[in-house]
């Protein structure tokens, strides 16, 4: 499998995910094709992982068939999953206010150098 072939892979999974309601054709894999993957990521594995890696491919684009069936014809999207339960709803998220004291005199003071309230490093780049 060449890269081409890898990317076009990834892409259609992506296409399954984000365009649910095209009639995509139903994507799996072969061991030939996980073999390649292998290759490519420079990984090794054994026969036996090979065939559980690719039972969990094949099971993942069984998944996204399953979810590309649902119709979500005029069904709005959320920006939040608790939209979905209560409208409104603040998120529980605390207020973003100062907790902690203003430290950073007392921590520039073991530095080597400072200036204007900031790290002076040696330059690394010319």
């Amino acid at each position: 499998m060449s890269d081409f072939v890898v990317a076009n892979a990834l892409l259609h999974f992506q296409t399954l995910l984000y365009a649910p309601h095209r009639c995509l054709p139903i994507m799996s894999l072969t061991l030939s094709d996980v073999d390649n993957l292998v290759k490519l990521a420079q990984i090794k594995l054994t026969d036996e992982q090979k065939t559980k890696t690719l039972g969990q491919l094949n099971g993942i684009f069984a998944l996204v068939e399953q979810m590309r069936a649902v119709d979500t014809t005029g069904v709005e999207p959320l920006n939040h999953p608790i939209d979905a339960y209560q409208d409104g709803v603040a998120l529980r998220l605390r207020d973003d206010v100062v907790s902690e004291p203003n430290r950073r005199d007392d921590y520039q003071q073991v530095a080597p150098a400072v200036q204007d309230g900031l790290y002076l490093v040696p330059q690394v780049i010319e």
